[in-house]
């Protein structure tokens, strides 16, 4: 079964629509630059709320922070993994002692030292020039297939109910990763889109 991963929820009714939903993760982006950015206290707030429901598992995403700011924030509001959607190197990955995976914007030309033994081992992203992410902007499927071959991996860039059951289909992802694609506007999720996303993945899994 193919995961889907919710990003840049930044209200608990986000968070409680995409679990409703059917969310596998659920993500929360701490780029202070996102127009999807969280303060941590919000975060904390929203995740005491949804610790009383269903298990899903919660994600930060970090750009260039320090290993010590990210455990800090896995710890203070009790997040399972963190995404590191930088220019992070494969020390900082080891020292988060296997809770963070990498996200590479395009294809990666070497992966040695950053694929995460558990899934998601990473995360395939577009490419877009000085944007971490969340460009809508889709990436390239055909080098995502390849590597999907080899680890489980997590496929993001320009997903949307439109187009996630070709994408699930051409690259057989462990999980795809959707954020601007269920959004009403930056940052405000579309609880309708996110039940047609999910909708979709689950299509393509019934007709395998």
């Amino acid at each position: 079964m193919t995961k889907i991963k919710i990003c840049g929820i930044k209200t608990v009714t986000d968070a409680l629509a995409a679990m409703e939903a059917g969310a596998d993760l659920i993500g929360f982006n701490f780029y202070p630059k996102s127009p999807r950015y969280i303060d941590v206290g919000i975060c904390r707030d929203i995740m005491s709320v949804m610790r009383k429901y269903g298990h899903v598992t919660y994600v930060g995403v970090f750009v260039n922070a320090s290993v010590e700011v990210i455990r800090a924030t896995i710890e203070t509001c009790g997040l399972s993994l963190a995404q590191l959607h930088g220019d992070e190197t494969p020390e900082i990955l080891s020292a988060l002692d296997g809770k963070a995976f990498k996200a590479f914007r395009g294809i990666p030309e070497n992966i040695d030292g950053f694929a995460r033994l558990d899934a998601p081992a990473f995360l395939v992203d577009a490419s877009v020039k000085g944007l971490y992410g969340g460009s809508g902007v889709t990436a390239d499927w055909s080098g995502a297939a390849e590597l999907a071959k080899k680890y489980p991996l997590l496929l993001a860039g320009g997903l949307t109910p439109e187009n996630v059951a070709e994408a699930v289909s051409r690259v057989k992802p462990w999980g795809v990763d959707v954020a601007s694609g269920v959004e009403s506007a930056p940052g405000e999720k579309d609880a309708g889109k996110m039940v047609e996303f999910v909708k979709e993945v689950k299509r393509v899994e019934i007709g395998r």
